[in-house]
């Protein structure tokens, strides 16, 4: 049965699945897709947790703690910020269980701006996350894989950057290649990566608490002792540990996919957000338990460094787990930021190639491989924490408008379906707290901040020269016909069936 066809000029055709050659038998789609080429609905609930526990719990509890600690000043402040974060994630994820069930479809963000406030308020949003924080994030858990594995090879001096830069573009490029190449096989994949990323978390908060059953509680006395007061301070302190917590909305990413989303979204959301706020405060009180803060703020691998000092003779363990943890982050981050390209271009707010399906594999590859080619891009730095204040600021803006969107709808529309209606307080103080995070460090962290803004402007004249025309120039149309047929025969890819 050919596939449809991308619509294009008089002298381009592009190609259909009737002249690709024919599937494996292990590649032919499954009766319940009547033979359509388009993404399946395969992730459960144990399958939509270990997503969100995946993104999660990846790099950022690795890092994130010494970026909390040097911003708050003090033991007691860096704590009650990592239990606040996974607060305002919680909050987060009740405004967006409403989100995601009124409005059950994927590219989570992008679809309720777009239902919210029209077509550039989304198509800005798109803008943004693929030219900032989606391949941003790759570059930084790509970035902690390569150094954690690196680290024991150099144990007394600085890591060479040109290795780290390598060996975190290899690790997106497989990873790019493997959710190309089959989605099951990524979340079987992402189910091993969880036995490791909670290993990993167990050994930090077990030698914490024996740490402190033994008596070693020196370094929680006066836990307050010179906490800064600064509102900018505190607020950039919240980025680091909300990092941390980046990916609670991610799952939202891929509605379309999850088998009976009104039941399986909003469980795994409660079911992951707790769970995560514990293991993460726990983990910091490991941390401090056995370095002090000093130890901390000079170490770049804050659990080598503990595993060093607490088992210097097999501390070589730490560095593979923690690599193991950030690997499997990168690999479902990958997965789940790649549909919120394919959903954009799907709608005409990006070109039609990455909305492109392979017909073989029913991944979306063109939108796969364009966003793995911009993650390398941001390789060119190696400083992680000026990535996460560069990244944070502009998904937490956006994070703003989508809880804005939810709040005018319900005022715009009372009547909507809504399977789940969270109480209207909540997205309320939700909408006020993420104001705070987004405007009170523009004059602590201008330079980002203000680079976040002029990127996110720059979508405007994009968006009124190649997408808001109905009717493009004749070259204009001729390229992107050019594009999308070198892209269905590059990557065996057609038209998604509607």
């Amino acid at each position: 049965m050919p596939a449809k066809r991308i619509p294009t000029s008089e002298t381009q055709e592009a190609l259909t699945a009737a002249e690709l050659e024919p599937m494996t038998p292990t590649e032919e789609k499954k009766e319940d897709n009547n033979g359509k080429t388009e993404l399946k609905k395969e992730l459960g609930l144990v399958e939509g947790i270990a997503i969100i526990l995946g993104i999660i719990i990846g790099s950022g509890i690795f890092i994130s703690p010494k970026g909390v600690l040097k911003e708050t000043g003090s033991v007691g402040m860096s704590l009650v910020v990592w239990v606040l974060c996974g607060f305002l994630s919680m909050i987060g994820a009740l405004c967006y269980a409403e989100l995601g069930t009124s409005i059950p479809k994927s590219g989570g963000d992008y679809a309720y701006i777009n239902t919210a406030f029209g077509s550039l308020p989304s198509f800005l949003f798109l803008w943004v996350a693929n030219l900032i924080f989606v391949p941003t994030t790759n570059a930084i858990m790509g970035l902690t894989f390569a150094k954690y594995v690196i680290q024991p090879f150099f144990p007394e001096c600085e890591l060479p950057n040109s290795a780290v830069r390598l060996l975190a573009a290899l690790a997106i490029c497989f990873l790019t290649f493997i959710n190309c190449w089959n989605v099951r096989l990524t979340t079987r994949l992402q189910n091993c990566f969880m036995v490791t990323k909670v290993g990993a978390l167990c050994i930090v908060i077990l030698a914490g608490l024996v740490t402190i059953c033994m008596g070693n509680t020196q370094n929680f006395e006066n836990s307050f002792e010179g906490t800064k007061t600064d509102p900018g301070s505190i607020a950039v302190s919240f980025y680091s540990g909300i990092f941390s917590y980046a990916g609670w909305n991610y799952l939202n990413f891929m509605t379309e996919e999850l088998k009976n989303p009104f039941v399986n979204l909003p469980r795994a959301i409660y079911i992951s957000l707790p769970l995560v706020t514990l293991v993460y405060v726990l983990a910091n009180v490991g941390y401090l338990a056995v370095l002090t803060p000093t130890e901390m703020l000079a170490s770049d691998a804050i659990a080598v460094t503990m595993a060093d000092k607490l088992f210097p003779y097999c501390s070589w363990i730490m560095p593979i787990l923690v690599a193991v943890s950030a690997f499997g982050g990168l690999s479902v981050h990958i997965m789940t930021s790649s549909r919120l390209c394919f959903v954009g271009a799907r709608q005409g707010h990006f070109p039609d190639c990455l909305a492109l399906i392979n017909y073989k594999c029913n991944t979306p590859t063109p939108s796969l491989f364009f966003l793995g080619c911009f993650s390398l891009l941001y390789l060119c730095t190696t400083d992680i924490y000026s990535l996460i204040e560069y990244s944070s600021f502009v998904e937490s803006l956006f994070i703003l408008i989508s809880i804005a969107g939810l709040l005018f709808m319900r005022w715009q529309r009372p009547n909507m379906i809504r399977p789940i209606r969270v109480n209207l307080l909540i997205p309320c103080a939700f909408f006020l707290i993420c104001g705070f995070l987004v405007f009170l460090p523009l004059y602590v962290r201008p330079w980002e901040v203000g680079m976040g803004i002029l990127i996110t402007v720059s979508g405007i004249p994009a968006y009124f020269l190649f997408v808001y025309p109905q009717n493009k120039p004749a070259l204009i149309r001729k390229l992107l016909d050019i594009l999308t047929v070198g892209t269905q025969q590059l990557f065996l890819s057609v038209q998604g069936d509607d």
